[in-house]
């Protein structure tokens, strides 16, 4: 297993808008992207597990010219609302850092 921040770029979050938060998880070689892309565990089974969101509300995109995924979730709670811990939602990527993800042939 690899722990996902070994090969990737950039993992981040931010607020999209009040109500969402998006993830972008930018690999640093094609050929490793490629490879997650192929195995699939990076997918809406995945966020909606570890964000506690519906399966239908998690919106994931690969996007191969950025060699990377852009996922977006509806936040819990609404950005500065009362029990907000993260108005920007910047630090909500961090369950992601760590991630294991099989290694099959990746790096």
């Amino acid at each position: 297993m690899t722990k996902l921040r070994e090969v990737c770029r950039l993992i981040r979050s931010k607020n999209a808008g009040p109500f969402e938060l998006t993830f972008d998880i930018m690999f640093a070689e094609e050929k490793t992207y490629l490879e997650a892309k192929a195995l699939n565990y990076i997918n809406r089974e995945l966020f909606a597990a570890i964000y506690g969101v519906k399966l239908e509300d998690v919106k994931l995109y690969a996007y191969d010219p950025a060699i990377s995924f852009k996922i977006t979730i509806p936040r819990l709670i609404v950005s500065g609302a009362l029990g907000d811990s993260d108005v920007y939602g910047c630090q909500q990527f961090a369950p992601l850092a760590n991630l294991e993800i099989p290694t099959g042939s990746i790096a």
